[in-house]
């Protein structure tokens, strides 16, 4: 492949609901620019951008891949996506690396829940926007119904650039609203210049009058020829077009069917034609030598930097760290620093990737998008640049996952592989994340959603040959008391020459303090316990809280006080007063008024205005207390409440199933606080063979 200067670059993601097409696209978009000699199909699995055997075998996209697209003199990166919500990371990392959004859109389905937060993405990242809508070829298929779901959300920005031609209810060609002409298809990818249908008339001078305000409002001049009613020709169009496009204030609506190839070559024209250069786009990152904002703007003439946006560790392709160039130009034997972990990197090769296939390219240039082969422990949002100019560029920004299941090893001796394979597909992806809880005793995987924490188990079999088995993760509850109690415990054994003696008198309370395991006081007097014991007895303390009496949970908020006590001379150690202390432990936080606490979060749910009732009731069902709901400006609403930890397993399915996948949750920790009577019993039933052990 060619090396492209920064002005022969764009940069483009593909975003959409799951299912809109946009692997299809990406495949019509191969074909036409001649990468392939056949179309592939996402049913037959054949198709450039979803290689991976998770992908083929399930027939959706689950990772962001990159096909260059070389059309006329320009390269077009097209990062394809996943539509499905539990992927989201790849589609946030790929709008990181973008400097312009294709929003798919079908024509079938019309706007759904993924459209929206696609163009949500569009927002965070500021990226100019096309909207292309597909299966235009299916017969019952509504564009103007497209357009309107459209212009009701996102209002005057929305301006389709196209029409289409419909003849026996049959897709046959479209109204060019820029020229003001039509186009009928010949064969595959070719068209013929052919009259506007009477029946059209009416909305393309609806569609067209949006595209002549939107001219006429780039400059004064062009104000005053619009009121005085003289046309534009179609380059002052195309110009004043290209800079709308560019700073946002104009989303163009195109359409066709990939399928069938038809409209696939207007998109890439409009792409070349109206979305911008990387150096038209600004990037700024921080110099660590000087602490000064650093305006890389993707000036080839500046010193090199980039940043990993997304990495691939893959057993089968190896490692390829993606990045994109911020400036300057980067060679493929150079040695660059990298930043954010503070090491020289030496690069080998440079490549390009073409979905799972490599191409060697020689340079990147500022803007261009490309893989380094093994690059050491570099890891996605890492900064690479020179040692006279550090620039670092911050993390990759994905969203935090909140969906866990509890894994274990389906045999034993896997534990290693299976820990250093979950390194690698962190690595990759990261919305996943691995914890040990050790306080709990089990090992958590945490995924977006349950589709996602099925996939990472099964592409830990399919690549690694290891497998787990998921279950519902143990909230860690803890035990407490709640009244005082006055005990007294007696440790003696004989067998012969020394003996066992320890004898302690303690009482127990609540210390108030839910953060800490027990407070010890001693307040022996006349040395009815020797100091040199007092040690033994806060060891004792120090094992029982470890695990309860009531359900072997670990204990909080206890004061204990050694008030007396006895001791023999001879038999007496600090093994016999641990050991009574231990018992006196058991026997006095039994007597008073034992109690389980449970964890409870704090959770913000933030879903459109309509689902809040259902919401609502659902927490409340989940034994949530809402503490208040406050609006944001998109039309949602976020839902604050406190929840207890037992009940939200499970709530993303259930939350995506209410509202029909447009609701997003996240948690922490808030406290602790007493269980319902039930929810103990249920738990001191559940733990009583735990007791059981624990004593033997």
């Amino acid at each position: 492949m060619d090396v492209y200067r920064t002005d022969r670059i764009r940069n483009v993601v593909l975003l959409g609901h799951g299912g809109s097409g946009k692997t299809t696209l990406v495949e019509a978009m191969a074909y036409l620019s001649g990468i392939t000699n056949r179309l592939g199909k996402v049913a037959d699995g054949n198709t450039i951008s979803d290689f991976d055997k998770e992908e083929i075998k399930r027939k959706f996209s689950i990772s962001a891949s990159i096909v260059p697209i070389e059309w006329g003199k320009v390269k077009i990166n097209v990062l394809d996506t996943p539509g499905l919500f539990d992927f989201v990371g790849e589609a946030e990392e790929a709008a990181a690396a973008a400097d312009a959004a294709i929003i798919v859109v079908s024509g079938k389905a019309g706007v759904q829940v993924g459209t929206q937060k696609a163009w949500a993405l569009c927002e965070r990242y500021n990226l100019p926007r096309m909207i292309f809508v597909t299966d235009m070829d299916i017969d019952n298929v509504s564009y103007r119904k497209v357009v309107e779901q459209l212009q009701e959300l996102y209002g005057k920005r929305i301006a389709p650039l196209h029409m289409p031609i419909r003849e026996n209810e049959k897709f046959v060609g479209y109204i060019n609203i820029v020229k003001n002409k039509g186009r009928r298809y010949v064969d595959k990818a070719g068209k013929e210049e052919c009259e506007i249908p009477e029946y059209s008339r009416e909305y393309l001078e609806k569609y067209r009058e949006v595209l002549m305000e939107s001219v006429a409002e780039t400059s004064e001049e062009f104000m005053d020829r619009y009121f005085a009613g003289e046309e534009f020709s179609v380059a002052e169009i195309s110009a004043a077009l290209a800079v709308n496009v560019g700073d946002g204030s104009l989303v163009p609506v195109c359409m066709g069917s990939p399928v069938n190839l038809r409209g696939v070559s207007n998109l890439l024209d409009d792409i070349v034609g109206y979305f911008p250069n990387p150096s038209e786009r600004e990037k700024a990152g921080l110099d660590q030598s000087s602490g000064a904002v650093y305006d890389a703007d993707y000036d080839f003439q500046k010193a090199r930097s980039a940043f990993i946006f997304k990495t691939i560790a893959d057993p089968f392709l190896g490692k390829y760290s993606l990045l994109k160039v911020c400036s300057g130009v980067i060679k493929n034997d150079d040695t660059l620093y990298n930043v954010t972990q503070d090491k020289e990197e030496k690069l080998s090769k440079l490549y390009v990737l073409q979905g799972n296939k490599p191409i060697e390219v020689p340079e990147l240039h500022a803007g261009d998008i490309g893989a380094i082969a093994k690059l050491g422990d570099a890891k996605t949002g890492d900064s690479l640049a020179t040692k006279a100019h550090p620039i670092s560029y911050g993390p990759v920004r994905v969203s935090k996952p909140y969906t866990a299941k509890r894994y274990k090893p389906k045999n034993k001796g896997d534990v290693d592989k299976i820990s250093q394979a979950f390194a690698k597909m962190m690595s990759e992806d990261l919305t996943m994340k691995v914890v040990n809880d050790s306080a709990n005793h089990q090992t958590l995987i945490y995924g977006i959603g349950d589709q996602h924490i099925d996939i990472i188990v099964s592409k830990l079999q399919e690549r690694y040959k290891v497998e787990v088995e998921l279950s519902q993760p143990k909230v860690a509850f803890r035990e407490t008391i709640r009244k005082k109690s006055d005990v007294e415990s007696k440790y003696k054994k004989q067998s012969g020459g020394h003996g066992q003696y320890g004898h302690v008198k303690m009482r127990f309370e609540p210390s108030g303090d839910l953060e800490t395991p027990f407070i010890f006081e001693q307040q022996v007097v006349g040395g009815a316990v020797p100091k040199n014991y007092f040690p033994a007895v806060e060891k004792g303390l120090a094992e029982s809280v470890q695990s309860g009496p009531l359900a072997a949970y670990p204990v909080v908020g206890v004061k204990a006080v050694l008030y007396d006590g006895s001791y023999h001379p001879v038999d007496s150690s600090e093994m016999a007063f641990k050991t009574a202390t231990m018992m006196a432990f058991k026997k006095g936080f039994m007597e008073a008024s034992p109690v389980l606490l449970e964890p409870i979060v704090t959770m913000k749910v933030t879903v459109p205005d309509k689902y809040t009732g259902d919401v609502m009731g659902d927490l409340n069902k989940r034994r949530g207390r809402v503490l208040g709901m406050n609006p944001e400006q998109s039309g949602n609403t976020v839902i604050e409440a406190e929840v207890p930890e037992l009940e939200i397993y499970g709530y993303s399915t259930n939350l995506r199933s209410m509202t029909g996948g447009s609701g997003d949750f996240s948690y922490e920790f808030a406290r602790y606080e007493q269980a319902p009577s039930d929810v103990q019993e249920r738990e001191v039933a559940a733990r009583a063979s735990k007791l059981t052990q624990i004593e033997e």
